[in-house]
């Protein structure tokens, strides 16, 4: 008899089981082109182990997927009533949802559509519907396992999810999605933070509503031990925020990659469709071959910073807007610069910087004005929950009163929020200058950077 299923040896959870079926998904043109997709982005110019792609990201969400479901029936058997499990074939369409979750990301996704303005976001539902459309590998082989559809539904680019938990375990708060890459992101960079694996232990589906959520109530009483073991895993996410995902030098290298996306976009080298097929070092080349080819400012602009990267000389920070001392105007800089139609003013904003520079020293400089995030949103704490005395589900958040460590993660994750203004300017003097005219230009702004000689 043939086997059904094989067996994956991977560094962060050991042995992962996979159908045939699985495995025919990810022999797919798109799901292989996700080895070339760093889960991190640039990190490796700060991490040097961070290397570890979404190929592995997306096999590891898959296991721990299961992981969530075992949980739920174990807590099913254990009290009965009022519980709900997963069907064979809900589970089924779980693990395939799973793994093909992250295969619309782009090369440096996160940096270039948070930054140019010019690409919708990755997880769209129309960038979900082409990628896995029936006219490529992966829809194809989904449409031929009678998944196509459930598992667009479950990605938000289809009918509702037939049960709100079928989104949930992949897709909202406290996830697989989660569960695995703060895992996995702790492995390659060498940072001792965790979170406890019984964190999985406490899920439960309301048989009523379909929806999942911890049990945070135990005979009447609170139980303390879960609540720490969810903000424990939020903190841990938060430390990897402030450690890793918003290092400033994984900035600086992403707003450069940025930058030199949004000339070949704007200059028509290249379109939104051409990144979607692309992997880090593929988009890379194209944009060199493309600069190499072509003369002019925005050429010269797009292959000095290309070359600057290759050889980690990164932009240099002139100014920082931090969250703490600009909450009043926060709301405006979004608006003026990095709102979804603001790419116009953000551009005129920098050429004026360049042009004061190049009149000043005779030479042009690049200035780039960079938000890593719009907002600094804790949407962790929306997991549902079961409280002592509410006999609905709650998000964790309506409960921050009685746990003020939640006001404080959420605190901490909003003075995250910075806007970075960044040069190709070295000399400290130079940087002065330029810090000058930025803060002239932005006088309701607060400028907390200070440049050491």
């Amino acid at each position: 008899m043939s086997r059904r299923f094989f067996v994956l040896r991977e560094p962060v959870h050991g042995d992962v089981y996979l159908s045939k079926d699985e495995g025919r998904l990810l022999d797919t043109r798109e799901m292989q082109r996700l080895r070339g997709i760093s889960q991190l982005g640039l990190a490796h110019l700060v991490f040097p182990g961070a290397r570890h792609s979404r190929f592995e990201h997306s096999i590891g969400t898959l296991h721990m997927t299961s992981r969530l479901v075992s949980s739920v029936h174990r807590n099913a058997d254990l009290e009965g009533g009022g519980l709900r499990v997963v069907s064979a074939d809900e589970e089924r369409l779980l693990r395939a949802a799973a793994l093909v979750h992250d295969v619309t990301h782009i090369p440096f996704g996160h940096n270039i559509e948070d930054q140019t303005g010019l690409l919708p976001r990755h997880d769209s539902p129309d960038r979900f519907r082409d990628m896995l459309s029936p006219d490529g590998e992966l829809g194809k082989e989904l449409q031929a396992q009678g998944l196509l559809d459930g598992v667009l539904a479950i990605l938000g680019a289809g009918a509702e999810p037939a049960a709100p938990f079928l989104s949930q375990m992949i897709s909202d708060t406290i996830c697989s999605d989660l569960m695995d890459y703060l895992r996995r992101d702790a492995w390659y960079t060498g940072l001792d933070l965790r979170y406890d694996d019984r964190i999985a232990d406490y899920f439960k589906i309301d048989e009523a509503t379909g929806r999942l959520f911890v049990d945070c109530e135990k005979q009447g009483l609170l139980r303390e031990d879960i609540v720490s073991e969810i903000l424990r895993m939020l903190q841990a996410r938060y430390y990897f925020s402030e450690r890793v995902y918003y290092h400033h030098a994984k900035i600086a290298a992403g707003a450069m990659v940025s930058r030199a996306v949004e000339i070949a976009l704007l200059e028509g080298w290249i379109q939104p469709a051409d990144l979607y097929d692309k992997t880090d070092e593929g988009l890379l080349l194209a944009l060199r071959a493309h600069a190499q080819q072509r003369s002019g400012e925005a050429a010269g602009t797009a292959g000095l910073l290309l070359d600057r990267l290759a050889a980690r000389r990164l932009l240099k920070r002139v100014s920082v807007f931090p969250y703490a001392d600009n909450r009043d105007v926060q709301a405006a800089l979004l608006e003026r610069f990095f709102s979804p139609k603001a790419a116009d003013s953000r551009r005129a904003w920098e050429r004026e910087r360049e042009d004061e520079f190049a009149e000043r020293f005779g030479r042009r400089e690049t200035v780039l004005l960079y938000c890593p995030s719009r907002r600094m949103q804790l949407k962790e704490v929306g997991t549902l929950v079961r409280f002592p005395g509410e006999d609905e589900l709650h998000p964790l958040s309506r409960f921050r009163d009685q746990l003020p460590r939640i006001a404080d993660l959420e605190e901490s994750y909003l003075r995250l929020w910075k806007v970075y203004a960044l040069t190709t300017a070295i000399d400290p003097e130079e940087r002065v200058f330029l810090q000058s005219r930025i803060r002239a230009s932005l006088p309701d702004a607060h400028d907390a950077y200070r440049i050491t000689h």
